[in-house]
């Protein structure tokens, strides 16, 4: 009898050592595949902002996009990571209530100099989480980008994209995207899908940039009135925006944690970043109606094909940061609010004289504020955390942390943006802007049969 309960204790403790690999790997591989998936966010972006720009400017738009993905990952490796897990109590980079922040935990976590930030078998969590979170701060950089084609510098730009993606909007994270956050554990601040942390930080920074940027030649009149100014390729444009929800899906997967696993918070459900319950079921009742509430008010509103495909991501980002607890015809209806809010914020943009391109403003920063505070208007009430006497979710607590989110992408938007132009690293000449940034900037053509370009093409496929 001893023999077999040895054998059956042996055979127990086999099976529950495979079981917590499966599960481990299966973790690994859920968050390995949000990273693809976001990639296909910015596949969308390329697409979208080339064709928004006009042919002269296609290939410049797209090699500052580029460029600033390339640039956020290694910045972000070295400061942007670090910064998540540090600073979430506030700038005196204290522990929190939860015990996973503050100066000591971020080096423990996220030292860049350390053997954490590299491979190890025996850590299969922090690769995954890294990129995950590097393509999000990458999203940021890609939201401004579409708004300053065609007049921007790329030196300028890839510095400005290096400070939102690897610097502001993560410090927004650290607050509002955090269970230690010091938005969530005092005011409740309930952000699931990133409305405010990513959206709204990187929608209100791009405003400030162009404040400073200014107009692109020609697009207003002396008494004020604007002038449309079409990319050279709509098809381009709603391919990028399409592929972009598409992309959203592997962002929203991203934002749940996994169960089972010693840093979960729970054993069998899937929870939000702040502990609290979720699933990915729940997820996609309010993705889809999101995204059709969008795009029907939008085209209602505006018979434009560009906004019909900009409401329809505008309607995700509107129920995003409280998708796990929406009904869906709760989605449904806050996502068409955002689809009409979005077009009537952009000519309010462009009636001040600033030049959106392409509407970044209304669409990812107004936007984002209306998901933030949609919260607060339909789930007051919640929970904010999981631990005894957690603050509740309360519309106080949404307004305040959304203002806190535009505040934080606007200042430091407006003020970077400002000292390079002042050291002369942020408008393109406008000579360079009448000839088209390609031609300036960039040792390639983009449509030789179409443009008559009689370069000499120095592409190696070429």
């Amino acid at each position: 009898m001893e023999e077999q309960i040895a054998a059956l204790a042996a055979e127990l403790a086999s099976l529950k050592e495979a079981t917590a690999g499966l599960n481990r790997t299966t973790a690994e591989t859920f968050y390995f595949l949000t990273i693809p998936l976001m990639v296909l966010i910015h596949a969308g972006f390329l697409s979208y902002e080339m064709g928004a720009s006009r042919a002269k400017n296609a290939l410049a738009s797209g090699i500052k996009n580029i460029l600033a993905f390339a640039f956020i990952i290694p910045t972000f490796y070295y400061a942007g990571w670090f910064i998540y897990w540090a600073f979430p109590t506030g700038f005196s980079m204290s522990a929190g209530p939860a015990g996973i922040s503050g100066y000591d935990y971020a080096v423990g976590a996220a030292n860049p100099a350390g053997s954490v930030m590299g491979p190890s078998v025996a850590d299969s969590a922090t690769g995954v989480f890294f990129g995950a979170f590097a393509m999000f701060a990458a999203t940021t950089a890609s939201i401004m980008s579409g708004s300053l084609i065609e007049r921007i510098k790329i030196v300028g730009f890839t510095i400005l994209a290096i400070v939102l993606g690897s610097f502001v909007w993560i410090l927004g994270a650290a607050w509002g995207w955090h269970a230690d956050g010091w938005l969530v554990t005092s005011l409740g601040y309930h952000d699931f899908g990133a409305s405010g942390v990513v959206h709204a930080i990187a929608g209100f920074f791009t405003l400030g940039v162009l404040i400073n940027l200014g107009a692109r030649i020609g697009k207003f009149n002396p008494d004020g009135s604007a002038n449309a100014i079409p990319g050279h390729s709509m098809p381009a444009t709603l391919v990028g925006l399409m592929l972009i929800i598409a992309g959203f899906w592997g962002f929203l997967m991203a934002c749940v944690i996994f169960p089972g696993e010693a840093w979960s918070w729970s054993s069998g459900i899937f929870a939000t970043i702040y502990g609290t319950p979720v699933t990915l079921s729940a997820m996609t009742f309010n993705i889809l109606m999101g995204f059709a509430g969008g795009a029907i008010s939008s085209w209602v509103m505006t018979r434009d094909p560009f906004w019909m495909m900009s409401g329809a991501l505008g309607g995700i980002i509107s129920v995003a940061a409280g998708l796990d607890l929406y009904w869906p015809p709760m989605a449904f209806v806050i996502a068409m609010i955002g689809g009409v809010i979005m077009p009537i914020v952009a000519r309010f943009v462009e009636r001040l004289r600033i030049d959106d391109a392409v509407g970044a403003v209304a669409l990812h920063g107004v936007v984002g504020v209306w998901g933030v505070v949609a919260v607060g208007i339909f789930a007051s009430g919640y929970p904010a955390l999981t631990t005894e006497g957690a603050p509740q979710i309360t519309l106080y607590g949404q307004v305040v942390g959304a203002l806190v989110m535009a505040a934080l992408g606007f200042i430091p938007g407006y003020g970077v943006s400002l000292l390079l132009k002042v050291m002369g690293l942020l408008r393109a000449p406008r000579e360079a802007e009448i000839m088209g940034l390609d031609k300036a900037k960039v040792p390639a053509v983009a449509y030789p049969e179409l443009l008559g370009d009689a370069r000499v093409p120095t592409s190696p496929a070429e």
